[in-house]
C-alpha cells in the first residue's frame, strides 16, 4: 500500500481518537491533518502505520487540549462538545464502548480528566490498545499509564452515564417526544420527562439560548411546549437524527440552514437530560449556519402577535 492508502484506511480511527480527546470536530480534523503531514514528511516507513499514526494523533490532540483548556475556562455559559452525527470508526467488537464514549454525557465526564488521563482512558478503555501501545502514544512508561488509567477510571465511575440499552425503545420514546414537541403538547412532553430532567443550552455567548438551564419536568415541558410551536410558525423545522450516538435532531430555519442541535439522554424509559447546541462556531461542520438572532427576533414577534 502507498502512504496515502495506509493513511486513508486509518483515518476513521484517527479522527475518532482525536474527537474523544478534544470534543471538537474541527480540532479533531485539524489534528488528523497534522498527523498526515508528519507521516508524509517522515523519511522512514514505520513498521506499524497504525501505531505510528495513533501515537502521532494522540500527542497532537493532547497538545491542542492543553491549549483549549484555557479557552474553555473563559467560555460563556455551559460548554458542550461539538455535535457529531456519525462516528466514522466502527468496530463490532467494541460497539458498546464506542457508542457510549461519544455521547455528550461521556464527553463531558472526560472533561474532568487531565489531558494525559483522558488520552490514556480513550486509548485503553474505548479502543482497547495494549498498555505498550498506550505508553508509546503518550510518551510515558507502562507503569505510569496504569496509574493514569486508575485515576481516570475513578473520576469516570463516579458519574458514568447509563443509557437505555434497547435502541428500539429509545427510538420510540424519542419519536413520541418529537411528536409532542411539534404539536406543543405540554402534558405529552411532561409524561416523557424524568421528574428531575434538565434542559441545558450551549450558546457560548454568540447566540440566543433556548434556556441556560431549566430544571424539573413541568418547567421543561412548559418551555418546550411554548417555544417550539412559535418556531414552527416562522417555518423552523427539525429532522430527527442521532446526535453523539443518542436520539436527537437538527433544527433548521426556513432556508434550511442549521439553527441548533438537540440531544436526549434516555434512561429507565424517561428523558433525563436535553442538551441543545446553538453556538454557531460549533455547527459549521453540519452545513450553512442560520442567523439565530434573526430567528429569535421572529419568534418574539410571533409571540406578540398571539398575545
Amino acid at each position: 500500500m502507498s502512504k496515502v492508502e495506509e493513511f486513508e484506511e486509518l483515518r476513521p480511527l484517527l479522527f475518532s481518537i482525536a474527537y474523544r480527546i478534544l470534543g471538537s470536530v474541527a480540532e479533531a480534523e485539524d489534528a488528523v491533518q497534522e498527523t498526515w503531514l508528519r507521516f508524509d514528511g517522515s523519511s522512514t516507513r514505520p513498521t506499524s502505520p497504525k501505531a505510528f499514526l495513533s501515537a502521532a494523533v494522540t500527542r497532537i490532540s493532547i497538545d491542542v487540549l492543553r491549549s483549549a483548556r484555557v479557552r474553555r475556562e473563559e467560555y460563556v455559559g455551559p460548554w458542550f462538545p461539538e455535535p457529531l452525527l456519525s462516528d466514522p470508526y466502527q468496530d463490532p467488537a467494541q460497539a458498546v464502548e464506542l457508542a457510549d464514549s461519544v455521547s455528550m454525557a461521556a464527553l463531558l465526564l472526560l472533561e474532568r480528566l487531565s489531558p494525559l488521563e483522558r488520552a490514556v482512558f480513550v486509548l485503553r478503555e474505548v479502543f482497547a490498545f495494549e498498555f505498550g501501545e498506550v505508553a508509546a502514544a503518550v510518551g510515558r512508561s507502562e507503569a505510569a499509564c496504569r496509574q493514569l488509567l486508575v485515576r481516570a477510571r475513578q473520576h469516570m465511575e463516579a458519574g458514568r452515564p447509563r443509557f437505555e440499552a434497547d435502541r428500539q425503545e429509545r427510538h420510540e420514546l424519542a419519536t413520541r417526544f418529537f411528536d409532542a414537541l411539534k404539536s406543543g403538547d405540554v402534558d405529552g412532553l411532561r409524561d416523557l420527562l424524568a421528574a428531575d430532567v434538565q434542559l441545558v443550552g450551549d450558546g457560548g455567548g454568540k447566540a440566543p439560548q433556548l434556556a441556560k438551564a431549566v430544571m424539573g419536568a413541568q418547567n421543561v415541558a412548559r418551555v418546550l411546549g411554548t417555544v417550539f410551536p412559535l418556531m414552527s410558525r416562522i417555518d423552523v423545522t427539525f429532522e430527527p437524527r442521532e446526535v453523539n450516538g443518542q436520539p436527537g435532531a437538527i433544527f433548521r430555519d426556513r432556508d434550511g440552514k442549521v439553527l441548533h442541535t438537540l440531544a436526549l439522554d434516555v434512561l429507565d424509559g424517561q428523558i433525563q437530560t436535553i442538551r441543545t447546541v446553538i453556538n454557531p462556531d460549533k455547527l459549521g461542520h453540519l452545513g450553512p449556519v442560520a442567523d439565530a438572532w434573526a430567528v429569535d427576533r421572529e419568534v418574539k414577534q410571533a409571540r406578540r402577535r398571539m398575545n
